[in-house]
């Protein structure tokens, strides 16, 4: 399975309180023990390095988060991004830029998106992006 993992699930599963458990970090730590086919996109690498102080600790996360494939956005998903925008925006649904660009590249690269924001669940229901859920 392809799975793109949103900043969410990665943000959960990187915070220093490593007594706190949560069910989404043990199953991205199952998924990728499994050795599924776990990719980012270029935003979310942003969103997961943006919030690091100290610049060792930045250069260990860069460093372990290389492991994961950065899929690469070409022009096709942004225009879809937008349409996808504008259809849901027709539905009163509204949803930011960047999530319609995670949905978008995650349906055009056949990837599940494993997120636990809640807005995606609106997008899933109206496009053919597929979740990955905690089991």
């Amino acid at each position: 399975m392809r799975v793109i993992v949103d900043t969410s699930i990665w943000s959960l599963a990187l915070r220093r309180q490593s007594h706190i458990q949560n069910p989404e970090a043990e199953t991205l730590k199952k998924i990728i023990q499994n050795g599924e086919d776990i990719y980012l996109i270029g935003i979310i690498l942003q969103e997961i390095l943006q919030g690091i102080r100290k610049a060792e600790d930045f250069a260990r996360l860069k460093k372990y988060l290389d492991a994961f494939p950065l899929l690469e956005i070409k022009r096709e998903p942004y225009i879809k991004a937008a349409e996808l925008k504008n259809h849901l925006s027709k539905k009163g649904i509204q949803i930011s830029t960047i999530d319609a660009l995670i949905a978008s590249a995650a349906i055009e690269n056949d990837c599940c998106l494993y997120t636990n924001d809640r807005d995606f669940d609106h997008i899933a229901k109206h496009s053919q992006l597929k979740l990955f859920r905690t089991q």
